[in-house]
């Protein structure tokens, strides 16, 4: 196989809120701290050992606004993409590097009530299709009242 592959797959937690850049050309970019834990226990000693990783996630464009519309401290986000090291220089003329995940798919795991969210669903998306109701029909004394989808807090 000649090609090469830089595809990253991250489950974890946010560790702040969204900053947002926005671009004159009218795009825009996001970023957010994600914290992904690693727990083991020291075979030699028995004792149970965590660790936390942190990533930098950069999100751009529709993509940043949802994000940063929907996306809180804390909550657990499914996040696809690349890895990409950038190359900088800071204020004492220092070279510096910076590596980021550029993320290019995301699935936000954490569920409204879990979250906090208490907003009403406006339009249904193909994102969350168990938010879809049942078209109106006229009712009848024979008919049942409809019950309301419920939503499961499954990622898929």
């Amino acid at each position: 196989m000649s090609g090469t592959l830089n595809k990253v797959m991250l489950i974890g937690h946010t560790g702040d809120e969204v900053k947002m850049h926005y671009f004159e050309g009218g795009g825009c970019i996001g970023r957010f701290p994600l914290a992904t834990n690693e727990t083991y226990t020291n075979k030699t000693t028995g004792e149970r050992v965590s660790n936390t990783e942190w990533h930098n996630i950069v999100v751009r464009n529709k993509a940043a606004e949802i994000c940063e519309k929907y996306l809180s401290k804390g909550d657990k986000v499914y996040i696809e993409g690349r890895i990409k090291t950038r190359k900088w220089t800071d204020d004492k003329g220092l070279e510096r590097y910076s590596t980021e995940i550029q993320c290019t798919d995301f699935t936000f795991l954490t569920t409204k009530q879990e979250s906090g969210m208490q907003q009403p669903i406006q339009q249904p998306t193909a994102a969350h299709p168990m938010q879809q109701q049942a078209p109106a029909t006229p009712a009848t004394p024979a008919a049942p009242p409809q019950q309301p989808v419920e939503e499961d807090d499954l990622p898929f």
